[in-house]
């Protein structure tokens, strides 16, 4: 029988496209009611080269999905990532403008609105506003400032940005695949949906996510998102390192790199010294983030690890010794239902986007401000097929 109340996201990684749809149950207990994937060609770091290649990825994603569901997917969520994702922290105020000073909802949006002036947003697209302290004539505020009474509003602010013509790129190529974009959100957002609980965000943790071609760090503090980080770095420079030690194939290094393919030509032990080699290099860099955050080995909830490099043996102990901090990858088998199992940790981010609807308050306050982006490339594509269809 087809549903057709439901939420589809859709995560376009460097070499897989993913697709997960999500229903609730009589419960209100999410359920997956169908899965997609396909091998992701034109992007490359996460910008997106060849958008026609990228809409078949979609598309055959989407159709696979279909295929389970009953019904044709015209709206998602989606993410973004790669090197150009990254965070900046800025700061407004602003005058209360009631005779009685009494903060109201504007005053916070003409503070949170001096404090984007204040960021240098040059070929940047903002994609989350998140508020990050408050101010009230020069005194902390623990909680909401609406409704309290001052003179003037300080806010600290934290922007989560992508390159512009990288989130123009990703929503024609969905424009392109029919499917209508209702969100966009940062990919390590979304995956923070499904692996961190808001104790651990409380606490302070971060959340690493080893793809393909990037790394990227989320960290949390005060149920909070403080800082966002990718790296240029992934498992496959893993499989590189694999290649060149022993003079062999990317397609055997990679089963080598997984453990698959084990003899006397490629021993365990060398093996497991490349693997831990870079894995050193990745950890190193995310300790230096720690750092220049004044957070390292300061996160109570520790870290959490995931992506398709996040298998790779010994990891939580090669994190634990380089962050000095608890280390665990996090859940090898999310279950939703008695049909579907998310085993793979690629699976995470499009689970998330999928569950996005039923879990903005795992968010915080955080404003997402591609909206209007959305719907002018959304606008535009319209006007377009208009013209070329009979």
């Amino acid at each position: 029988m087809a549903k057709t109340n439901y939420t589809c996201g859709i995560d376009i990684g460097t070499h897989t496209t993913r697709v997960v749809v999500v229903s609730s149950d009589k419960e209100g207990m999410p359920e997956v009611l169908a899965t997609g994937q396909a091998a992701t060609n034109g992007v490359r770091l996460g910008y997106i080269n060849n958008i026609d290649h990228v809409v078949t990825s979609i598309k055959e994603a989407v159709g696979q999905a279909e295929k389970t569901l009953g019904v044709k997917i015209r709206r998602a969520f989606v993410s973004i990532g790669g090197i150009s994702l990254g965070s900046a922290l800025s700061a407004g105020s602003a005058i209360i403008s009631k005779a009685d000073q009494e903060v109201t909802r504007l005053d916070i949006s003409k503070a949170l609105g001096d404090s984007e002036e204040n960021l240098d947003t040059l070929n940047k697209k903002i994609i989350h506003i998140i508020p990050l302290s408050y101010k009230l004539d020069g005194h902390d505020i623990h909680g909401r400032p609406e409704g309290m009474h001052g003179a003037k509003l300080e806010v600290k602010t934290l922007f989560i940005t992508c390159l512009k013509q990288n989130i123009e790129d990703l929503i024609t190529a969905l424009a392109l695949a029919n499917i209508e974009a209702l969100d966009v959100i940062a990919s390590p957002i979304a995956t923070s949906m499904v692996l961190l609980s808001q104790k651990q965000k409380a606490a302070g943790c971060a959340l690493i996510d080893i793809g393909a071609e990037t790394v990227s760090i989320a960290v949390f503090e005060n149920s909070l998102l403080i800082s966002l980080q990718v790296f240029s770095i992934g498992s496959m420079d893993i499989t590189k390192d694999v290649a060149l030690g022993f003079k062999i194939a990317l397609e055997e290094a990679e089963s080598v790199k997984l453990g698959s393919v084990l003899s006397g030509d490629f021993p365990k032990k060398k093996v497991d010294e490349i693997i831990e080699a870079r894995l050193v290099d990745i950890f190193e860099l995310v300790g230096n983030h720690l750092k220049r955050l004044r957070r390292n080995e300061l996160l109570p909830a520790g870290v959490v690890i995931t992506g398709g490099g996040s298998h790779a043996q010994h990891i939580e102990e090669i994190a634990k010794a380089q962050l000095k901090l608890p280390a665990r990858v996090g859940p090898a088998d999310v279950n939703l239902n008695a049909r579907f199992k998310i085993r793979n940790a690629s699976w995470y981010t499009a689970l998330g986007l999928a569950l996005a609807s039923s879990e903005e308050s795992s968010l915080g306050d955080i404003h997402n401000s591609i909206g209007d982006n959305v719907k002018q490339v959304r606008g535009f594509f319209k006007s377009l097929l208009s013209q070329l269809l009979p």
